[in-house]
């Protein structure tokens, strides 16, 4: 007997409940991740850079964009940017810095070996990884120069990696990485395609989406144009936010140096067996130390500044113990020179001159003037802080300067490393990659991520064969009112 119109529309309410019951949680499921923040630690390959520095090309690399080294043949690159998608396993990150090989020098100073990796970036998509990555080189013989955005450098083996349902740090390490064609004619001929590369390992941090808020209207009328601005005839105060510092003063500075590269090497390496500590507010850009707070003067036509900045930093070690702090810079004339105290042996020497820069383009731009990785020398102050190790006139790390002279202006960014956590093979790590030499590792547990959603999953489901039984003991009982009402 068909089912009465009552009837029928109770059976499409129950069922329009059922879909509303299920919709939310598949959402809930899909939401994807904004991957903000970590590293990529690659070697690109170690006998390329032995190569470079050997004997034969008698050349060297440099590192731009912030890139620092880690270990004896591995550099890092930071700032990871993406989005990673824990039920498909999807994960894309691109990171900053890079790495520029010279090498084979002519007799007009050019060099034949000319090669920049820049930009790194990982995607890994059903299964399959590529490293791509901003290729500039020299092609070999040739010298054909060639510039390519983000080429599909390296193929990546994933096999045994289940990148779904991951949580925060995303990580991988040892992921083998294969050279591809369209790689091998950017690496400027030196490798065949399938050349093995150096093995990838990565770490950043991920966090879910924020959702839109809501639009709701306004509880009080927003400010007119006349409450929003000085009357006519008036400047903004000093005490408003956007109002220009007074002239010649700073609102904020921060001065970025390294040292010297080879520096924190040798403390940290197997002779000096040391580390450096940071102090009074210095921080750590892993290529480089920051000193902020900095005040003092600046003069915008001029371009000259004053200024001092906080923060030192201490290294220890065998037969090693030096300490640079109470930085101060100086720019005039297109050149700046950057001075410390320096403290070794219990002895403190204040106001050294460590290293002279060039400034020559310091006018604001938008609140903010800066020198970005300019090249530094070491002065003859800065070959007695260092015992002698470097001779003055030695290359230093490059010195980066900023001073906003604008509410509105921001100091660049330090590098974002992510977390501290450090990849490490795990059975519980579903995005722990086993090292290259490692057999493909077992099918992961759940992560709880994915616990979370398949426990949502299963009260779902519980909830829908509830109203599916309602909706039946319902339609049954209509159905046996009819029979009895038409037997009467």
């Amino acid at each position: 007997m068909p089912l009465s119109r009552p009837a029928r529309a109770l059976a499409v309410s129950l069922f329009a409940a059922l879909l509303a019951a299920l919709i939310p949680a598949s959402a809930a499921h899909a939401e994807s991740r904004t991957v903000q923040g970590g590293r990529l630690d690659w070697g690109i390959k170690s006998s390329f850079q032995s190569y470079v520095t050997g004997p034969i090309a008698q050349g060297g690399w440099g590192l731009t964009g912030g890139a620092a080294t880690v270990g004896g043949s591995q550099f890092r690159f930071h700032s990871a940017q993406g989005s990673y998608d824990p039920e498909t396993g999807a994960f894309e990150a691109a990171f900053t810095g890079g790495v520029h090989f010279t090498g084979h020098r002519k007799a007009d100073g050019t060099n034949e070996l000319d090669l920049t990796i820049s930009r790194p970036r990982v995607v890994v998509q059903g299964g399959r990884g590529t490293l791509y990555a901003d290729m500039a080189s020299k092609a070999k013989g040739s010298g054909r120069v060639g510039v390519s955005s983000q080429v599909p450098l390296a193929t990546l083996n994933l096999g045994g990696i289940d990148m779904r349902g991951g949580g925060s740090p995303v990580a991988l390490a040892g992921v083998p990485a294969t050279l591809t064609a369209q790689g091998a004619t950017a690496f400027a001929g030196y490798y065949p395609a399938g050349t093995q590369l150096d093995p990838v390992s990565l770490s950043v941090d991920v966090q879910a989406r924020k959702q839109p808020a809501p639009t709701t209207p306004p509880t009080t009328p927003p400010a007119t144009e006349s409450t929003a601005k000085p009357p006519t005839g008036q400047s903004p105060t000093a005490s408003s936010p956007n109002a220009p510092a007074s002239t010649g003063t700073i609102r904020t500075a921060a001065v970025d140096w390294g040292v010297r590269r080879t520096f924190r090497e040798y403390v940290t390496g197997a002779i000096a067996q040391g580390e450096w500590t940071l102090a009074d507010g210095a921080q750590d850009g892993g290529a480089l130390f920051r000193f902020p707070a900095g005040k003092g003067t600046y003069d915008a036509k001029r371009r000259t500044l004053d200024a001092a900045f906080a923060g030192s930093v201490r290294f220890t070690g065998v037969h090693l113990d030096l300490t640079l702090g109470r930085f101060t810079a100086k720019v005039t004339g297109g050149m700046g020179t950057l001075s410390a105290d320096v403290t070794s042996a219990g002895t403190t020497t204040k106001a050294v001159p460590l290293v002279t820069f060039s400034a020559g383009d310091f006018a604001p731009k938008n609140g903010l003037a800066a020198v970005t990785e300019a090249p530094a020398t070491l002065t003859e102050g800065g070959a007695k802080a260092f015992g002698g190790m470097y001779r003055a006139g030695t290359a230093m790390d490059p010195v980066s300067l900023a001073v906003t002279v604008d509410a509105t202006a921001k100091l660049p960014a330090l590098p974002d490393l992510g977390s501290d956590a450090k990849p490490a093979p795990s059975a519980d790590a579903t995005t722990t990659a086993p090292s290259a030499s490692a057999a493909p590792a077992p099918a992961p547990a759940p992560a709880p991520a994915a616990a979370s959603a398949a426990s949502t999953g299963t009260y779902v489901a519980i909830g829908a064969g509830v109203l599916l039984a309602g909706a039946l003991a319902v339609l049954v009982a209509v159905r046996r009112r009819r029979t009895a009402t038409s037997t009467d």
